[in-house]
């Protein structure tokens, strides 16, 4: 099977063309969870499959690195804009991609320096709206939303704020972020029982009213250098808290993403980099004994 690996601000995943490998559904949990590991696989965040689409131009498969589905991924889907244009399966500069059934809208910054038709270096995508209802993100609440909301994870209380880009986050405001113990507070987070589907979880130092640091713990996968999705959640949650103004650059391990949010249209935008690491072929069989 080949396969390209990628990553946005560091958050890697390994990329397939659905459209050209078929791989049976039944066995993609097991050949994700192989595949994403770091030492005796081709190792990344999770594996993405991307496919052909009758609703979209493409569609996004995405997997966990523990072989758990996910709705979204916000630096995956800059990667996936990235591969179906330097492959040649578009030639347009602006797309529509599919994911778990919800369809965002992709504008591609094509680097023409080099020659040729270019490579997509930067993609802006419309992520949509936030939603901010307990029972959709979903959150166990007695409060319509939760806008910093006292909850108690390990014997220590703590402020979120929950919001839901297509999938669920739970931002946490605090100060020493860089020396937080995610290994330790991000499980308890994530498999706490206020949330059905477990959680993201954005841990958030406000720098200014235009930038912040954060860190992640993704469900599924533990923390990431980055989260396109828990980067609009944090700057919606910063803006529900009257943190930041509407557009904020945050801060992450592995890079920056540029959010904005449009409230007059109540329409969320990320932009950042997409990155080809390298391309390669692995064998199926070898890798599932």
């Amino acid at each position: 099977m080949k396969f390209t690996k990628m990553q946005g601000c560091g958050n890697d995943y390994v990329y397939v063309d659905g459209g050209k490998e078929f791989i049976e559904a039944d066995k993609k949990p097991e050949l994700v969870r192989r595949l994403s590991d770091r030492h005796f696989g081709i190792g990344g965040d999770g594996v993405i499959f991307i496919n052909p689409s009758d609703e979209a131009d493409f569609e996004m498969e995405m997997y966990n690195a523990d072989g758990s589905r996910s709705e979204m991924c916000g630096n995956g889907i800059r990667c996936v804009a990235k591969f179906v244009y330097d492959k040649g399966l578009t030639d347009k500069t602006n797309i529509s991609v599919i994911s778990a059934g919800k369809i965002k809208y992709l504008e591609l910054t094509v680097d023409n320096t080099k020659g040729g038709k270019g490579e997509v270096s930067r993609v802006r995508v419309n992520m949509g709206q936030p939603i901010l209802e307990a029972e959709q993100v979903p959150v166990v609440s007695e409060n319509a939303q939760v806008v910093d909301e006292a909850i108690n994870v390990d014997g220590t209380e703590y402020h979120m704020t929950c919001v839901s880009m297509g999938n669920p986050h739970a931002v946490v405001f605090t100060k020493g972020v860089a020396d937080l113990e995610l290994e330790k507070i991000g499980p308890s987070f994530e498999n706490h029982e206020r949330f059905p589907r477990r959680t993201n979880t954005e841990f958030v130092e406000i720098l200014d009213r235009e930038h912040v640091f954060m860190r992640v713990w993704e469900r599924g996968t533990g923390e990431t250098l980055a989260c396109g999705t828990g980067c609009c959640a944090t700057a919606v949650a910063c803006v529900l808290n009257g943190l930041t103004d509407t557009s904020v650059t945050v801060k992450l391990l592995g890079g920056e993403l540029q959010i904005e949010w449009d409230r007059e249209n109540n329409l969320v935008y990320m932009t950042g980099p997409a990155t080809t690491v390298f391309e390669g072929e692995v064998d199926i069989e070898k890798i599932m004994e």
